[in-house]
């Protein structure tokens, strides 16, 4: 991984944090930049981006406000996707991390080729949201 890549890596991620890029705009920078994957995760406070020769880059993330909940609240975490997808007044990354992982969720996958984002609970629970076209 180069230092071109692994710069792309934390201003999208920073973009994230301070509300200056979108996920539409990550997605399409991350690829452009030739990552295939990205992974956060909450209990951790950590970003992993995947090339796909195997190569990864870890970056510290922020500190969620809360811990993730035990129970995985599916209706909860679709909720905040929609917020998100929507970026209705007042939205936040950093506040759609702390009401997904309220809601269980310890961390997700994004997969560009695959066109999805796969949410994780902490006993193996899955949402999977798919990119909207």
């Amino acid at each position: 991984m180069d230092n071109s890549q692994k710069s792309v890596a934390q201003t999208c991620l920073t973009g994230a944090e301070d509300g200056t890029m979108t996920f539409p705009e990550i997605v399409g920078t991350l690829m452009q930049a030739g990552f295939e994957s990205y992974a956060v995760d909450f209990r951790r406070s950590l970003a992993v981006y995947y090339l796909a020769d195997g190569q990864s880059l870890e970056l510290p993330t922020h500190k969620a406000d809360n811990p993730v909940a035990p129970d995985f609240d599916r209706d909860a975490i679709q909720s905040a996707i929609r917020e998100a997808q929507q970026l209705i007044p007042g939205y936040t990354y950093k506040g759609f991390c702390s009401k997904v992982a309220a809601a269980g969720c310890a961390g997700y996958i994004v997969s560009f080729s695959g066109r999805r984002a796969l949410y994780l609970g902490r006993t193996g629970e899955t949402h999977v949201e798919y990119f909207p076209d």
